[in-house]
């Protein structure tokens, strides 16, 4: 069993200089109010993930994907996707990965940064450029926005 521990945070302003990242399309096979099951191709690393849980700590169990059963769930996941590139910052001994969404979520960016410890996410000092954080806002998770778009849109 794997633990994810992390934090999010809405950017209004990315830094100047951030990687062009790679082309994200994800979409959900599964989702109720705890567990999700979702399908990855970040620049043709393909991907089976199930998270469970909500908040800053979760079970994530990830694997690997040939292309076509990662065609095959695609297909599944219609009504539920989201698409953004995704550049990674080095921040000491941490990464900050910024998400810059497209299509209909153009415009938002989200920074999250994993930990190795529940000690290490309580001592982060985000940098300046960082806005509000929406960790365990589930409005503000990709599969939220995958199914019900923007929580701030309307």
């Amino acid at each position: 069993m794997t633990q994810e521990i992390e934090r999010r945070f809405l950017i209004d302003a990315p830094p100047h200089d951030l990687p062009p990242g790679t082309p994200v399309r994800q979409g959900y096979v599964a989702l109720d109010e705890e567990v999700s099951v979702r399908v990855r191709d970040a620049g043709g690393e393909r991907t089976l993930t199930v998270k469970g849980g909500t908040g800053r700590e979760r079970v994530e169990v990830e694997h690997a994907m040939a292309e076509d059963e990662f065609e095959a769930l695609w297909a599944l996941s219609e009504g539920r996707r989201v698409a953004k590139r995704r550049s990674v910052i080095p921040y000491g001994d941490l990464r900050i990965e910024v998400d810059v969404f497209e299509d209909a979520l153009e415009g938002l960016v989200i920074a999250e940064v994993e930990f190795p410890s529940s000690a290490a996410a309580d001592a982060f000092e985000p940098p300046e450029w960082f806005g509000e954080e929406v960790t365990g806002r589930a409005e503000w998770g990709n599969p939220s926005l995958a199914t019900r778009g923007r929580p701030d849109a309307g």
